[in-house]
């Protein structure tokens, strides 16, 4: 395993592939989910990402499931001081409410944000958080209220460091901005859809955002912001015939990109999904790729992308594409 450091070198340092947790504990069993677990962590894994409403969409589910489980692991595996626990908060249902987001949410307001790391860290069986997340966008909560809480929660030590998920460019900005004014702590992981694909300009993503060209040029204007990847090998399409690609990948620029994604493969000898998360975490912007699997098997194929060093000129042709 290969390791960076978050918040410029002040934070915890990670391994450079994140395991995502979003269906552990619902459509992944327990017990496949403490295999996966186990061998990431055999392997040096650190960085584990869940949220206070995973799975919220399964069946029967009721957001709780995730964390629940994460935290049975930590225990008994103790291993909770060799784990970077990134979790979230904004996207839950509204109490008694009969839907779920991204129809409905609770948003970011300050007595939501102190709820919600309350009931986490009870779920997590852990006096704190090593990265919390806001994690959809809520532009009806003043940013100094919600900048306000989670500098509470800095303060207090339920958390080490705060991010945000699913966040424009523009909103990011200025809470970094308002914090800095006022000396608050600022966000230092950016959370977002991210991968060796570029969407078509007129996709429409919902309560959930792609990290376009003014996301990633955040990011690199400032040293200490790491921008955490979801959805980088698209639901499978790289690899499996059976999964199409997304609506807003599905377009002649997509198709250009996998031909060549799949020679540069194909000369190494390794597997698409490879190439992608080591195109992401070697090159200039700062980014761990946060990975969801559902077997040990899968883990494997995406744990040989770790030590994965594309030759400059491959890495050329695969941004040329």
């Amino acid at each position: 395993m290969r390791y960076r450091t978050l918040a410029g070198g002040k934070g915890p340092e990670v391994s450079n592939l994140c395991l995502g947790l979003m269906n552990f504990g619902s459509s992944v069993d327990e017990a496949t989910s403490f295999a996966i677990l186990d061998r990431f962590a055999e392997a040096g894994g650190t960085f584990v990402d869940t949220a206070n409403n995973y799975h919220i969409w399964h069946t029967g589910g009721t957001g709780d499931e995730s964390e629940e489980l994460l935290g049975r692991w930590l225990r008994s595996r103790g291993a909770r001081d060799r784990t970077v626990v990134a979790t979230k908060v904004g996207a839950r249902p509204p109490a008694g409410s009969g839907q779920v987001w991204p129809d409905v949410w609770e948003g970011l307001a300050a007595p939501t944000v102190r709820a919600g790391i309350e009931g986490s860290l009870r779920r997590l069986g852990t006096d704190h958080v090593d990265v919390y997340y806001a994690h959809v966008e809520d532009r009806g909560v003043p940013v100094a209220e919600t900048a306000g809480a989670f500098a509470e929660l800095v303060a207090s030590g339920a958390t080490r460091l705060i991010g945000c998920s699913n966040h424009t460019a523009w909103s990011a900005a200025t809470f970094r901005q308002y914090a800095l004014d006022h000396g608050l702590p600022h966000h230092t992981c950016l959370e977002q859809r991210h991968t060796y694909l570029r969407p078509a300009p007129d996709s429409e993503w919902g309560a959930r955002g792609y990290a376009g060209e003014d996301l990633r040029d955040f990011v690199a204007a400032h040293d200490d912001l790491t921008l955490t990847a979801y959805g980088s090998l698209v639901l499978g399409a790289y690899t499996r015939a059976d999964k199409p690609l997304p609506a807003p990948y599905d377009h002649p620029g997509s198709h250009r990109r996998i031909a060549v994604l799949r020679e540069v493969a194909a000369e190494l000898g390794v597997t698409p999904n490879q190439v992608v998360l080591s195109w992401q975490i070697g090159g200039e912007l700062p980014v761990v790729p946060v990975v969801g699997v559902s077997s040990v098997t899968q883990l494997d194929e995406l744990l040989g992308a770790v030590d994965l060093d594309l030759p400059p000129e491959l890495r050329a042709r695969l941004d040329a594409a």
